[in-house]
């Protein structure tokens, strides 16, 4: 049994549909159309046509949901109201009231806001918190790199760490890692993967199709986590409250609670005490 947590998105660029139409078979769990950095300026309204055109037609129960960084407010006209949409995703975001404009313009639609600037992480919260079409939150570390000036990865886990406590003082889901640029070396992705895991990332975006398998190992629990996991579980089950497993380990509710999303990630199902 797997689990229906979505690990991988996949980001594909909105004026190449055929390479949208492959994507959807990639094996990714989400793919990302872009119709702003991937896009050439003087492509972006056939990139919008042909996403449009993608969209129209409502998706089958099993189809791959299609989420879509817009570039303009056009994009979310244009796009908003189509069955094929599963959720928009806004660059760029600094401010609360930016994600309220747009959930007017849009409603009903499932909204991702992008932190890519110091203004913008300095705002999360209030970002994530916004409106109830917020689903997500996620950053763009490239945008986040250059308006910082940081010369380093390790100069964005302060920010990284933000995001994180914001997601999860707001309601969402955790948020998933920025793309790895360096399709190439998937040993750093690999590291990367585990670094974004220990600060409480959930999966990650990729921008090629090779880099996936990478991702979701590194973000699906180990054997042995699962089995921890299991192991807590069932001693809560057995004997309610706080107690001490055969080696030491201290279990409360919180531990058990973490052990219960460990099992639901790698879809396992855990007893309960009903």
């Amino acid at each position: 049994m797997t689990t229906t947590v979505p690990l991988t998105w996949l980001y594909v660029p909105g004026d190449r549909p055929d390479v949208v139409r492959k994507a959807r078979d990639s094996g990714a769990d989400v793919v990302i159309v872009d119709l702003e950095d991937a896009v050439a300026p003087d492509r972006k309204e056939y990139a919008r046509s042909a996403t449009a055109e993608l969209l129209s037609e409502a998706p089958g129960d099993a189809a791959v949901p299609i989420h879509v960084r817009v570039h303009t407010e056009a994009d979310i006209l244009t796009l908003a109201r189509l069955p094929g949409l599963t959720e928009l995703r806004l660059p760029k975001i600094t401010h609360a009231a930016s994600v309220h404009h747009i959930a007017a313009v849009a409603p009903g639609v499932a909204l991702c806001p992008l932190l890519e600037s110091a203004l913008g992480i300095e705002h999360a919260y209030s970002v994530a918190a916004a409106h109830p079409q917020v689903r997500s939150i996620a950053l763009g570390e490239a945008d986040l790199r250059a308006d910082l000036g940081v010369r380093d990865d390790a100069g964005l886990d302060w920010s990284r760490s933000r995001v994180v406590v914001a997601a999860r003082a707001a309601g969402l889901a955790p948020p998933t890692q920025s793309v790895f640029p360096d399709v190439r070396d998937l040993d750093g992705l690999w590291a990367s993967c585990a670094h974004g895991r220990a600060l409480g990332f959930l999966g990650r975006a990729a921008i090629h199709p090779r880099q996936l398998p990478v991702i979701e190992r590194a973000f699906r629990p180990t054997p042995q986590e699962v089995e921890a996991a299991a192991e807590i579980v069932a001693a809560a089950v057995a004997d309610e409250g706080a107690l001490a497993l055969p080696d030491g380990r201290f279990v409360d509710a919180a531990v058990v609670a973490s052990a219960r999303r460990t099992l639901a990630l790698a879809g396992e199902s855990s007893p309960s005490g009903d």
